[in-house]
């Protein structure tokens, strides 16, 4: 495939990205991991904090390190629950590879989906992994593979990447392997493949190019890339795909440039983010704002704090999409709300600074934060 001229794309501008590094990236060949591609992205990250930009990393090479730590031992069977004791048991060399190469604190994050699909839990993840990047941490998130029966047989780490952006409101996904791009046919098998450089919208055509896996390493192919990048377009988030065992092709991301394919997305991120909140099915919880509150939402980016809440009603746990309304009932917004009913009716008119002391712990300084809230009033916001 090297002999193959990719194209030079631009990447769009973002601020926050979630990369994802495949297996066959740190896996050695005589077993175990290597730091022979993982050092060229170590450093890119390193870059992008260094220019004010955030990364949450999510790396496989779990079960490829496990592997290599039982070799002169029994081999372990075939079966789901074997290869998630390797996972178990690759786990800490596969971060103390990254916090070798980065110039940052690296912190575990270890999820499942059930996880991502509870509104709780939800909540939960996001707030650690926002304060993790606040701390100048790089998260290394995981699939929590000792729990997750399907993860290691669906090779659903691209999958959890595309999840893990939406999550964390990321304007970019960059999901870097051993394949260069996306081809019109399978390069290993057919010479005349060309890459194809852009894709404006995925289509079934687009879809119905991806092979398997191409190696025994990695349990993903390129269909589980578009799979994700299905996902991560559906939240407004662009994908880039891109071969991480090329140096140059690395570094030319630091400089904005993808050597690869850029898998793009109708409208933007907030578009989309936005149009679910405003048409998703919300509960019975309402919460009533002052003027001040009001003009905070409609005017610009801001979220709701309990100092500007008169009243709540209905019942709501913490991650439940809740009603804003204004003093005389009239809707003002939709959000996600921090915290349950109980807790906001507590807080209500209070200063954000009062939240610890008032319920003994805080989930935050906001009752809906801005990434979680949509105003009813117009659908002028981006």
């Amino acid at each position: 495939m090297n002999d193959r001229v990719l194209p030079e794309h631009p990447l769009p501008a973002w601020r926050r990205a979630v990369l994802k590094v495949g297996s066959n990236l740190l896996a050695a060949d005589g077993g175990g991991l290597t730091p022979r591609y993982a050092q060229a992205l170590a450093g890119f990250i390193d870059a992008s904090q260094r220019a004010g930009r955030e990364v949450v990393l999510v790396s496989s090479g779990a079960v490829a390190a496990g592997r290599a730590l039982l070799r002169t031992r029994t081999a372990p069977g075939p079966d789901l629950a074997a290869k998630q004791a390797l996972a178990a048991l690759g786990q800490a060399p596969m971060i103390a590879l990254w916090q070798s190469l980065s110039q940052q604190p690296v912190a575990q994050v270890l999820l499942t989906h059930d996880d991502l699909r509870n509104r709780r839990r939800y909540l939960n993840a996001r707030a650690t992994l926002r304060e993790l990047l606040l701390l100048g941490v790089l998260p290394v998130v995981n699939e929590n593979d000792t729990v997750a029966v399907d993860e290691l047989k669906l090779g659903d780490n691209d999958n959890l990447a595309a999840i893990v952006a939406a999550l964390m409101d990321a304007d970019l996904l960059l999901i870097a392997s051993d394949v260069d791009a996306l081809y019109n046919a399978d390069p290993r098998h057919d010479p005349s493949a060309q890459p194809i450089g852009h894709v404006a919208q995925l289509t079934a055509q687009i879809i119905a190019m991806a092979g398997g896996s191409g190696t025994a390493v990695g349990t993903g192919g390129m269909r589980t890339k578009l799979q994700a990048a299905e996902k991560a377009a559906a939240a407004g988030i662009p994908t880039a795909l891109f071969s991480g065992r090329e140096t140059a092709t690395v570094k030319a991301l630091e400089e904005g440039r993808l050597h690869g394919t850029l898998i793009d997305v109708a409208g933007n991120r907030m578009q989309a983010r936005k149009y679910w909140l405003r048409h998703a099915p919300a509960g019975s919880g309402r919460v009533s704002i002052d003027a001040g509150a009001v003009r905070a939402l409609t005017s610009g980016r801001a979220s709701l704090l309990p100092g500007g809440i008169l009243d709540v009603a209905g019942d709501f746990h913490r991650g439940d999409l809740v009603e804003i309304v204004d003093a005389n009932e009239r809707p003002v917004a939709r959000g996600l709300c921090q915290y349950g009913a109980a807790e906001v009716r507590r807080l209500a008119g209070r200063h954000s600074r009062d939240i610890a002391s008032i319920l003994g712990y805080s989930y935050g300084d906001e009752i809906v934060h801005r990434d979680d809230l949509a105003t009813i009033a117009g659908e002028s916001e981006a």
